[in-house]
């Protein structure tokens, strides 16, 4: 009954046919072989096994808005996703300057800090948390900064050779102020944000994704020009040493770009340090997320670990902020100019793609626009918060590209146009206003962001049309001089949040909610930029009026505090040094009563922090520094 297997011969197949040993196991190898190639193909996770046998597929090139980043809405490299290798740059991406054909980038012709980063940068693997990988630049230690140094036209600390003694007495007045900020801080809350001066410690924040040392950040370039040499060193120093890079918060992309890019850039301008240029580069690449949208159109969060960006929550139906968005160009443009890689610049320049296909109610730019659709949220229009920022980087836009920045020059100028049109208003005592709009009504008030204005339009009436000229000069003086009747209505000497225009009012407040002071710069900055364009001496005379209140209401025994109502003699401290102050108030009440050779308009624009980053001079003699 048993089958019987003898040595001698094979079992007989289904067909009679008897076959080797030797046959039948080179048939039962050659399936099981068949069998494992096969699965290859058909397991869900054989992505590694496929790259053995077959060539991999090729990568699709990246076109605008950058190379080697997704395209607006491309939402394919999101985190945990594997790495795709390293893609072969696009056809004529990196080489983007004039000379390359006379071909130019999306959005018009490079400005002089485009040319020069144009040609480098080199892919490199993305980091860990798997945020879409961003090229790095080839090391320039010196390159640019020497070559940024050859063209400024004056000093960058200026000649010192005419001050007469009253100024310099009041410029060594704040400085001694910023020393005692610094102090103060570095003793409560070194590597926090911000110092709370009542309570003598430091505050942290949610707005900067885990990023410490903001108050450092933005104090370097202050530190640098006032010449506290002791100061500058510790902030370098700790940014060198403990300035933590490696975050998973929800940032602010408009705070920590006009705050840390913006302090980082100036720092490496000023100084020529290398560490600045590694940190900054580093630090605007995890800002890159924010812009993976279907227009391009960054949204006011991203979150530095997983690279998911998101709207605020107050924000109109999801909306994006026009001052948020339209205040990247400048510190993106020089990330492209220090780093080499175009895709910070390309970002920047997608933004204005996208508003100038959008039609403009009476040529308005409303506050709220949406990342999906590129459309406007609300017809809601200011010159203050949620705008502010975004007209003031047009103007500048064309001063940092030495006057190559056609499209930012027309954009600017047809804005204030429609603004002037619309908004502009004058008071029952003649004083002039900038009103806000809401679908069509206005409201009759200006808040104290919009007091940067009066030095705005100063500072782009030379390039305004022949018969405008004066006539800007003349709206800069009466837009600033209500500002300042806006300070001098108060018990404190300092002007409130938001103040209004009607039932009798004129250039004050009654509500609670809108008296507070946080030690705001825009209207000293006004008076700086009127006293360069002018030297009319009542702006350093109303500039010293702020100081001494300052000194009065705002200075505790451990620092500079805000205060929560203008209107008393006697009012509470809000407990918090505001980085801005370091970075702003006291920097242009310094340059108010400095020389106009420190840091000169003709060789420097501020961000929107007060922060100077270098004109593009395309051709300029070199001067002994």
């Amino acid at each position: 009954m048993l089958m019987r297997k003898t040595p001698a011969f094979a079992p007989a197949s289904v067909f009679g046919v008897r076959l080797s040993h030797k046959f039948l196991f080179l048939l039962f190898l050659s399936g099981l072989i068949t069998l494992c190639f096969g699965a290859l193909f058909l397991l869900p996770s054989s992505y590694r096994f496929r790259r053995l046998f077959l060539p991999l597929r090729p990568q699709r090139l990246a076109t605008a808005p950058g190379a080697g980043e997704p395209e607006p809405g491309d939402q394919t490299q999101g985190r945990g996703q594997e790495p795709p290798p390293n893609p072969a740059p696009a056809p004529g991406a990196l080489a983007v300057g004039p000379g390359r054909g006379g071909r130019h980038p999306p959005g018009g012709p490079t400005t002089p800090w485009e040319e020069a980063g144009a040609t480098r940068g080199q892919q490199t693997p993305g980091a860990a948390t798997g945020l879409p990988r961003a090229p790095k630049s080839r090391p320039l230690p010196t390159l640019v900064f020497e070559e940024f140094r050859s063209r400024l036209r004056h000093p960058v600390l200026g000649t010192k050779g005419n001050s007469d003694a009253k100024s310099l007495a009041q410029r060594e007045k704040i400085k001694e102020m910023m020393q005692f900020a610094w102090d103060n801080y570095k003793q409560f809350a070194l590597g926090k944000n911000e110092l709370r001066p009542v309570t003598k410690n430091g505050y942290t924040g949610g707005m900067f994704g885990g990023l410490g040392g903001a108050t450092i950040i933005d104090a370097l370039d202050t530190l640098y020009i006032m010449e506290l040499e002791d100061e500058f060193q510790e902030a370098k120093n700790w940014v060198e040493k403990s300035f933590e890079l490696d975050v998973k918060g929800d940032a602010s992309v408009f705070e920590v770009n006009i705050r840390y890019i913006g302090g980082l850039l100036s720092a490496y301008y000023l100084t020529g340090e290398e560490v600045f240029r590694e940190k900054v580069i580093r630090l605007g690449e995890k800002l890159l997320p924010a812009f993976n949208t279907p227009t391009g159109i960054p949204r006011g969060m991203v979150n530095f670990g997983s690279g998911v960006s998101r709207t605020w929550g107050w924000a109109s139906l999801g909306s994006s902020i026009l001052a948020e968005f339209g205040s990247l160009h400048l510190e993106f443009l020089h990330l492209t100019k220090i780093s080499g890689n175009p895709i910070f610049a390309r970002k920047v320049k997608n933004i204005r793609r996208v508003l100038n296909r959008t039609e403009k109610p009476k040529g308005l730019y409303p506050n709220f626009l949406s990342p999906v659709s590129g459309s406007w949220v609300q017809h809601h229009v200011s010159i203050g918060g949620l705008g502010d920022s975004f007209y003031e980087y047009l103007i500048k836009a064309w001063l940092m590209s030495a006057k190559t920045d056609i499209e930012a020059k027309n954009m600017y100028y047809t804005a204030l146009e429609a603004i002037e049109t619309h908004l502009l208003q004058k008071s029952q005592e003649g004083l002039t206003y900038i009103a806000e709009w809401k679908g069509g009504v206005l409201d009759h008030k200006m808040g104290h962001l919009a007091c940067f204005s009066g030095g705005m339009i100063a500072l782009g009436a030379e390039d305004a049309e022949m018969g405008k000229r004066k006539h800007y000069m003349e709206l800069a003086a009466q837009i600033t001089k209500t500002c300042h009747e806006s300070y001098i209505r108060t018990d404190t000497k300092l002007g409130p949040e938001v103040f209004w225009f009607d039932f009798g009012s004129e250039a004050t407040t009654s509500s609670p909610s809108e008296s507070y002071y946080i030690l705001r710069p825009e209207v000293v900055e006004s008076y700086m930029y009127m006293w360069r364009l002018t030297h009319d001496p009542k702006y350093r005379q109303w500039g010293w009026e702020v100081v001494e209140a300052l000194e009065k209401y705002c200075r505790t025994e451990t620092g500079f505090s805000g205060i929560r109502n203008v209107y008393t003699m006697f009012p509470e401290h809000d407990n918090m040094q505001q980085s801005f102050f370091l970075a702003e108030t006291l920097k242009y009440l310094y340059l108010l009563f400095s020389e106009d050779d420190l840091l000169s308009l003709e060789d420097w624009v501020f961000n929107t922090e007060a922060h100077p980053l270098p004109v593009g001079h395309v051709h300029s003699p070199a001067k002994a520094h």
